[in-house]
């Protein structure tokens, strides 16, 4: 249930305005979850992720990367 749960959160981090240059704290980390999960829902989320993929996979590859690791750290 925790990769679950992390697949979730991190597709969430993805689809929000939080930036890595930002260097955002575990709490903005938790808070951008929360709110892009009640604005686009978890298959908004992961619409928004795929549709990056296809359109900027040089990128997306880097943000997921970064989005698995700061959720891992925020929510431990």
């Amino acid at each position: 249930m925790n990769t679950l749960m992390d697949d979730v959160r991190s597709e969430a981090l993805f689809a929000s305005d939080v930036q890595r240059s930002q260097e955002p704290t575990p709490e903005l980390i938790r808070a951008a979850v929360i709110a892009t999960v009640s604005r686009f829902g978890e298959t908004g989320c992961a619409e928004r992720v795929a549709q990056e993929f296809g359109e900027r996979p040089d990128c997306a590859i880097g943000r997921m990367r970064w989005a698995r690791l700061a959720v891992r750290a925020a929510f431990g």
